[in-house]
């Protein structure tokens, strides 16, 4: 099964939110609409800013827990690297 490891953000060089989801468009859609209370909403992270693609859910959540574990400036760099100008991805995976 597919699974997404991605990266929220409430604005370039913000407050940062980790996740994992087996639907990326969906989870950020709640993200979006605060559809479930809780961190995202509270900061404001509603920019989809990075995200990965696995093949295997369990791989998926090692890598979120790593990346949680992972100083500020290593997730900036990491989506500095896919997404230099921080925007919001969300429009991308809609078409």
């Amino acid at each position: 099964m597919t699974a997404f490891v991605y990266i929220m953000a409430s604005s370039r060089n913000g407050t940062l939110y980790t996740g994992v989801t087996t639907d990326l468009a969906r989870r950020v859609y709640e993200h979006k609409v605060e559809a479930v209370p809780g961190f995202t909403g509270r900061y404001d992270c509603k920019h989809l800013v990075w995200y990965e693609v696995h093949d295997d859910v369990g791989r998926a959540i090692q890598r979120e827990k790593n990346i949680k574990r992972y100083y500020r400036n290593w997730k900036l760099n990491l989506i500095n690297a896919m997404n230099p100008e921080w925007h919001d991805l969300y429009e991308q995976l809609n078409g």
